[in-house]
């Protein structure tokens, strides 16, 4: 299945979380598939949208994912525009210093945050019936960044019940216990029913 990603960071991690699954996935820059305005108004709509592209322009069966981080004390923000928090550029560094900026005086106990991902299946691109997975991650934003490992805001993330990033988590242990690993398991589980639908 094509892969419909544009972003490395995330494209490495879902590789390496598929890989043990047996889910072969080949990255939709393979294929000269182009971005897509990500238009939606929710993580699903916006991952069927990403997968409907991905199998039009591959012929393949595609899979997506969408994603971001919901904090409490911003209204939910930033949200399905987590990529691109501080502008189209999609710049990690820029987007954690706005969160911060925007978090500034705000105590600790009220920086209750979580990660979403919503991960879609589609076997063509007009499947009417997608295969939907969605996990959670919580935890809540710290006031300065630690960790080395993984991308995006994981510097910012403190894992609930943890007293690390999930920056400061080795990749084993982040896609065992994070949102994207836990919604590509649960999309595994499921696919060899899907598939035989």
């Amino acid at each position: 299945m094509v892969l419909a990603t544009g972003n490395r960071g995330k494209l490495a991690e879902i590789m390496e979380i598929v890989r043990p699954m047996g889910i072969e996935v080949v990255p939709q820059s393979e294929f000269a598939v182009p971005e897509i305005e990500e238009s939606g108004l929710s993580f699903v709509e916006n991952a069927i949208l990403k997968a409907r592209n991905a199998a039009r322009h591959s012929g393949l069966p595609a899979l997506a994912d969408d994603s971001g981080l919901e904090v409490d004390a911003l209204n939910g923000a930033p949200g399905i525009y987590s990529a691109r928090y501080a502008g189209d550029e999609r710049d990690d560094q820029a987007n954690n210093r706005l969160l911060l900026s925007r978090l500034a005086g705000i105590p600790d106990e009220n920086r209750t945050a979580r990660f979403q991902c919503v991960v879609v299946l589609l076997r063509h691109p007009d499947d009417p019936v997608p295969l939907i997975c969605h996990a959670d991650w919580e935890g809540r934003i710290v006031d300065q960044p630690r960790g080395e490992n993984g991308f995006g805001y994981d510097p910012l993330f403190a894992v609930a019940g943890m007293r690390c990033t999930s920056a400061e988590l080795s990749a084993e242990e982040k896609n065992r216990i994070g949102h994207r690993g836990r919604a590509l398991a649960m999309l595994a589980r499921q696919l060899p029913a899907w598939m035989a639908r």
